[in-house]
């Protein structure tokens, strides 16, 4: 206690390290190549200004713009730029004490290679959330091939020459498109995120009011407001498109990388779409059953690429079940195509697909006719909603999965591939694997599993079991060769250690980030001199170090469930469940409770776990349980962007350990002590 005491004090003053802003895209939109009615001719953008304004639904001070020649087939040049805030919505007047220029690397102007995007130098703007924003960008020569988003329900501006600067554009010719803008991003606190909804025309906003942003995903924006949740929501719909194949902008599949994961701060993406892939197979005649159901199969198929796609950058996937669309003229549905429908929303509902699922059927059908809309909430044409039905979509949404209410969960695991025994008839890779599988199923996003390599030399039979975790999409760390102390070694020889252990990890991780380490027993060093070398070393080699601020000693369990499973003694076992669960719940409630106390709000919350077999057991009933208390799992990269952690992304800064226990001592505050596992459990099956 006194050493700990002496490295709080000595480091406490210290001053914090400059951390990267934490961007978050707080508006944006999906590019395509804008069909022939909707592009502008090149003499309108030869030479001219566009003037765009738009939402955002999160708020900060420092913002940059994201610029997409997506879609262009030469370079295009963009040789002013700026941000303001407009005098009103579907006006081109902008308040001139706000107009702000934007740069790139320092210039004015910036030439956008074919199919690649630009991000603007940041620049402090006030940007509240929920405000319009306008930006204004002139072009010398049209684009080869306009990128941009024609369903913007917004009304944008073209003026000739060079009027960036100017705050009314008198004679502009107004437009209901937007062009090259694809993001608005803020920098937002840690705990900010982006949820991205892709789909169709009804998520694109059909139906809505223009320069009204009352779409579903603007009203979800401001339920989340109200709420007080720090959440922004990105719009990627497209009017008519498909899952499967090409027709209004790219497929779904094509473009679903670039329209969710590429989102600055994006955790969650909301997914609506495959009415158009329905509709058009009976558009132009009737088919026969074989082909309703191949395409039903396919459409399914195209939803498990979208998850896995998702869960392998770490998205967690909400499914929207298909809303009615019997009576539209253009598609005229009949009770086949409905069926289509009824099939693909049981397949979204079932548990176990999306991460969660959002029934948007049921918020817009009429009781009475459900395969129609509700009158109220129908747009007239009984496939797109009105902003009414939009609100009621909207209101569908569990805000509560968003909100700062729910604790903010990062998982990992320490000791692989082997910790300790296993029940007979038991092994490390089947151990592993169902802890993987019980991840992936929670939608939790790949999850760092800390090796000891020396463990394996022990137990060569769990070599494999590291193979099989990263097979199965999970990640590694170091956590040294030994699993060695650096209190009671020498710092050259735990250095050693941990080098060792990187010859095991590196050939496993070619495409992902590997430079995390779990201190063993979180031990930093006996002397600040020590544990400041430590440190020093970690940050020369590109480490990261991986707290823990949550634990409840799930490793005790293991030896007495190896007992209770060779007696066959159920009521052990189930005593053993009880007891695992309740320390778990305990440890929850402990950490939330120091984190109020220590910082005065919830940080991510760093929890370790081992890969025994009764966690492998408990681990669905275990993630139940905290989303059942509205916890979002996060990873760990994204817990510790939390500047709580800040002393982790950079080790060679003077700061105290980051664990709560530490950060309390620093700032002298007396926290109750941790949960510990009961005294009860070797008793149990002796």
């Amino acid at each position: 206690m006194r050493l700990l005491l002496l490295v709080a004090a000595t480091l406490a003053a210290a001053p914090l390290a400059a951390q990267e802003p934490h961007w978050v895209a707080s508006w944006g939109s999906a590019q395509q190549v804008p069909e022939p009615h909707n592009a502008l001719p090149d003499d309108a953008l030869t030479d001219a200004t566009l003037r765009q304004t738009v939402r955002l639904s999160l708020g900060g001070t420092r913002v940059r713009v994201r610029f997409s020649n997506a879609f262009g087939t030469a370079p295009l040049t963009i040789d002013a730029a700026a941000i303001a805030r407009p005098v009103a919505r579907g006006k081109p007047q902008i308040v001139p004490a706000t107009n702000v220029r934007l740069s790139f690397g320092g210039m004015a102007s910036v030439t956008i290679p074919a199919g690649a995007e630009y991000v603007s130098d940041p620049v402090l703007f006030d940007a509240p959330a929920g405000s319009d924003v306008t930006v204004s960008i002139h072009y010398p020569e049209p684009p080869a091939r306009q990128t941009g988003h024609p369903g913007s329900r917004a009304t944008s501006f073209v003026a000739p020459g060079n009027r960036v600067g100017d705050a009314d554009l008198p004679g502009a010719m107004p437009v209901e498109h937007w062009y090259q803008l694809a993001d608005i991003e803020v920098a937002a606190d840690g705990h900010a995120r982006a949820i991205v909804t892709i789909g169709d025309s009804i998520t694109d906003g059909h139906g809505a009011t223009t320069d009204g942003d009352d779409r579903w995903p603007d009203q979800l924006a401001a339920r989340l407001r109200a709420a007080g949740a720090d959440a922004a929501v990105i719009n990627t719909g497209i009017g008519g498109n498909r899952v499967l194949l090409d027709g209004l902008g790219p497929n779904l599949l094509a473009r679903f990388d670039r329209d969710t994961a590429a989102r600055s701060g994006a955790t969650d993406v909301i997914l609506l779409e495959a009415i158009n892939d329905l509709g058009t197979l009976t558009r132009d005649a009737p088919v026969s059953q074989a082909e309703h159901d191949a395409l039903v199969a396919k459409i399914i198929t195209g939803y498990g690429q979208a998850i896995d796609r998702a869960h392998a950058q770490g998205l967690r996937i909400w499914g929207g079940t298909l809303t009615p669309f019997v009576g539209n003229d253009y598609y005229h549905a009949d009770a086949a195509n409905e069926a289509d429908r009824q099939a693909l929303n049981a397949w979204i509902r079932t548990p176990g697909h999306f991460d969660g699922v959002i029934d948007f059927d049921r918020a817009v059908r009429d009781p009475a006719q459900p395969e129609r809309l509700l009158p109220a909430y129908d747009s007239g044409d009984h496939l797109h909603p009105s902003p009414a039905g939009y609100a009621a979509m909207a209101a569908a949404v569990p805000i509560t999965a968003f909100t700062p209410n729910g604790p903010r969960i990062a998982i990992t695991f320490d000791d692989l591939p082997a910790h300790g025994p296993l029940p007979e008839g038991d092994n490390r890779v089947a151990i592993m694997a169902a802890i993987s599988n019980a991840l992936k199923e929670a939608g939790v996003p790949p999850t760092y599993g800390f090796t000891n390599g020396g463990f394996a030399e022990n137990e060569p039979a769990s070599t494999p079991a590291l193979a099989a975790w990263r097979a199965s999409g999970q990640v590694l760390g170091n956590h040294t060769w030994s699993h060695m102390n650096l209190n009671e070694n020498a710092l050259a020889a735990w250095q050693a250690d941990l080098l060792r252990d990187e010859a095991v990890i590196a050939p496993l991780m070619t495409d992902s980030d590997w430079h995390w380490l779990r201190y063993p027993y979180l031990a930093e060093g006996e002397t600040p001199d020590k544990w400041q070398a430590a440190r020093r070393f970690l940050a020369g080699h590109g480490y990261k170090i991986a707290s823990v601020t949550m634990s409840f000693g799930d490793y005790a369990w293991a030896a007495p469930y190896a007992r209770c499973v060779a007696k066959q003694d159920d009521a052990g076992i189930a005593a053993l469940e009880a007891s695992y669960m309740k320390a778990a719940a305990d440890a929850l409630s402990w950490a939330q409770a120091a984190s109020n106390k220590v910082e005065g709000r919830q940080i991510p919350l760093v929890l370790l776990m081992h890969v025994g077999a009764l966690d492998a057991r408990m681990l669905p009933r275990l993630l139940d349980f905290y989303r059942a208390q509205g916890a979002r799992f996060v990873s760990l990269a994204e817990a510790e962007r939390d500047p709580f952690y800040a002393g982790d992304i950079a080790p060679a800064t003077a700061r105290h350990p980051a664990t709560l226990e530490a950060a309390a001592i620093a700032k002298g505050v007396a926290l109750p002590p941790a949960p510990s596992p009961p005294a009860t459990l070797e008793s149990i099956c002796q």
